[in-house]
């Protein structure tokens, strides 16, 4: 299965909530896994099920109208502490991108480095995409990595950006040690020439 990000086309969830910290995300009694998997079931999950495990039915991953690999959130999402599971449970519950105006760092990391795309736009295009949605669930959102570009339906667009060392990463599918794999050849050249 490839790990590659380049466009992503699809509908979107909104969760237009402010501060949404990463014990939100993902409750700190569910981190005693060690593997990436199964982390999903558990996203957002004092806000999804009440105590008796039944689904909370007014919240937006439990609403059947909504679906999709984009994540739309409010701005400062991700903050509080610096647990990676977070970005572990966003990307096991089907999630390839969210979208915010502020991302916490130590999340945006996280994500980046578990192929999970966060995209920092405006508050006012984080608004339009929540509008888009709420009018129309099965509207298709498009990101492109390439182009660093998100665009809805009417063609109404914005740039992001990444660091490019990320964006290369996220492109071929690389973790840092499938990189500098990838540069296999350059560094032997390099040490060649460096014993001349």
């Amino acid at each position: 299965m490839s790990k590659a990000i380049n466009t992503i086309r699809s509908t979107a969830v909104p969760l237009p909530l402010e501060n949404v910290d990463t014990d939100q995300i993902i409750p700190a009694r569910f981190l005693k896994a060690t593997s990436r998997e199964g982390f999903g079931d558990n996203l957002f999950r004092d806000w999804r099920y009440n105590g008796d495990n039944t689904p909370k039915t007014d919240f937006v991953l439990n609403d059947p109208t909504y679906s999709g690999k984009i994540l739309v959130a409010g701005k400062n999402f991700g903050c509080g502490s610096s647990r990676e599971h977070a970005a572990w449970a966003i990307k096991d519950a089907g999630f390839d991108v969210v979208v915010s105006s502020f991302f916490a760092d130590i999340f945006k990391n996280n994500a980046l480095n578990n192929f999970l795309l966060p995209v920092t736009v405006s508050e006012d295009f984080v608004q339009r995409i929540f509008a888009v949605v709420r009018q129309d669930p099965a509207a298709k959102i498009d990101v492109s990595l390439e182009e660093q570009k998100i665009t809805l339906p009417n063609g109404e667009a914005e740039t992001f950006e990444i660091n490019n060392y990320k964006k290369t990463c996220l492109l071929n599918g690389y973790d840092d040690i499938d990189y500098l794999l990838s540069m296999r050849d350059e560094i032997e050249q390099f040490e060649k020439q460096t014993r001349q």
